[in-house]
């Protein structure tokens, strides 16, 4: 007698439309995570995608497209994406610092992610809860602009211990948002 594929294990794996899903409205209407992502003139098309996709998925309140990154719509954007440049709100500025600076006036809490002298390692941060995170993430070769670095209210770094000292790009998003957003819904 053959035994049922899903009789071999323990868990069954849901399908989509188990996955009780907002639709974009909702997402619009939904409450946001006091979460801000900057992506300081990244080059990969695949990487905005995916970072649309984790802002998604954690209701970032919303992205800044900054420099050369380049802004939906695009194929490859959208590739990567699924979708997620419809529900997220994001906004293209040219000058990364200055929009740094606006946003601390306005309150936010601004945070490079890099590796630098006297960084938070991820793992001892504490994000404050009575403030927006803005974390700004920069080039795939590059980083974050010295400036931008130096113009924010704390360098956060992620602990690594193999040979490579970085990770692409949405990984790192993918980190650090999960880690904030984490900490913040504790």
């Amino acid at each position: 007698m053959p035994i049922n594929e899903i009789e071999l294990y323990s868990m069954r794996k849901l399908r989509n439309e188990e996955l009780d899903r907002i639709d974009v409205e909702g997402y619009k209407l939904a409450s946001k995570s006091p979460i801000i992502i900057v992506l300081d003139n990244i080059r990969s098309l695949n990487n905005i995608g995916s970072v649309f996709r984790t802002a998604d998925a954690f209701l970032i309140e919303k992205i800044y497209l900054c420099g050369i990154t380049a802004k939906p719509p695009h194929k490859d954007i959208h590739k990567t994406a699924l979708g997620a440049t419809d529900s997220v709100d994001w906004e293209h500025v040219d000058d990364t610092l200055e929009l740094v600076e606006r946003l601390k006036k306005e309150g936010c809490h601004v945070i490079a992610v890099e590796q630098a002298e006297d960084a938070t390692q991820l793992n001892k941060y504490a994000p404050a809860k009575d403030k927006k995170q803005v974390l700004v993430f920069g080039n795939e070769v590059k980083g974050v602009v010295q400036n931008v670095v130096s113009a924010s209210d704390e360098v956060l770094e992620i602990p690594q211990f193999g040979t490579k000292h970085s990770l692409n790009i949405s990984v790192s998003v993918g980190v650090v948002v999960w880690d904030c957003w984490s900490k913040l819904n504790a």
